[in-house]
């Protein structure tokens, strides 16, 4: 009687004169390996570098417009990056150089100048919510949607001035600095778990995107205490070396590490929500 074929192995002791079966090849399921192979594919660093170029030519100069119309403040959008870098007084010296004097910014600017400045600022939302439709593998919104655009532009602007407004850490004890560090995180995530839904149109649950808006939150705070021991000393060494264009370089790069962490911090809280749901 002819031997009865081989059946698969059903886990008990490997029989003389069989291979046993190699076990399944396993896709990396970490959080950083996930991470890692979806950054990639949605090219999170080209995106990041993009991030800052258009925020640079179509952000910052309604932002300069903007702090200079700031009655309360009065020091310009230099007083905003510094508050966002945490830089020292030398570093805040360059910066405060190279945008110049708010006063002059204002009265230079015309009311079709300001009105192209707002269109470029809708063109930075439109970006924005482009990346975190990459994130989550969503096809591209309408174009009736182009209102969240300007709706969260005039958002952004208002959530900078109350930024701005409130008091310099190193100005502050170290409670009241406890106190607005906290503050602040909580309002960045507010912020951006708002931005994800108005974005995404929503097309995304809330419970969904609230890791994303907490993953930024805390990578934007770890980005300004970055700023302070990194970038601080090398605005003061690359001013001396290469001038102004030196200031520029380094607040390019942080500007950068802030379009990583916006797009980088949606997609680790896409991932943490879908391991969460996994059984």
């Amino acid at each position: 009687m002819p031997p009865a074929p081989d059946t698969p192995d059903d886990g008990g002791p490997a029989r003389p004169g069989r291979r046993p079966l190699r076990p399944p090849h396993r896709l990396p399921t970490s959080l950083i390996g996930l991470a890692w192979n979806r950054g990639r594919e949605m090219e999170l660093m080209h995106r990041a570098m993009g991030f800052a170029a258009l925020s640079f030519l179509t952000l910052v100069p309604l932002l300069v417009v903007v702090a200079a119309a700031d009655l309360g403040s009065g020091e310009g959008f230099a007083r905003w990056l510094v508050q966002g870098l945490g830089v020292s007084e030398v570093p805040e010296g360059e910066i405060e150089q190279l945008f110049g004097v708010p006063g002059r910014a204002l009265q230079r600017t015309t009311a079709l100048g300001l009105a192209a400045l707002a269109a470029f600022g809708v063109t930075f939302g439109s970006a924005v919510q482009t990346g975190y439709e990459r994130v989550w593998a969503l096809p591209p919104a309408r174009w009736h949607t182009m209102w969240r655009h300007v709706v969260w532009l005039a958002v952004l602007v208002a959530v900078l001035l109350l930024f701005v407004t409130t008091p310099s850490p190193a100005e502050s004890s170290a409670l009241e600095t406890a106190l607005v560090t906290v503050g602040d995180t909580t309002g960045v995530f507010l912020f951006f778990w708002w931005s994800q839904r108005l974005l995404l149109c929503g097309r995304i649950r809330w419970r969904a995107l609230a890791p994303g808006a907490a993953a930024t939150a805390l990578g934007l705070l770890g980005l300004r205490v970055f700023s302070q021991f990194v970038f601080s000393p090398l605005i003061a060494s690359s001013a001396v070396t290469y001038g102004p264009f030196g200031t520029v370089l380094i607040l390019q790069s942080w500007l950068v590490g802030v379009g990583f962490v916006v797009y980088g911090g949606a997609l680790v809280g896409r991932l943490v929500h879908e391991q969460r749901g996994r059984p």
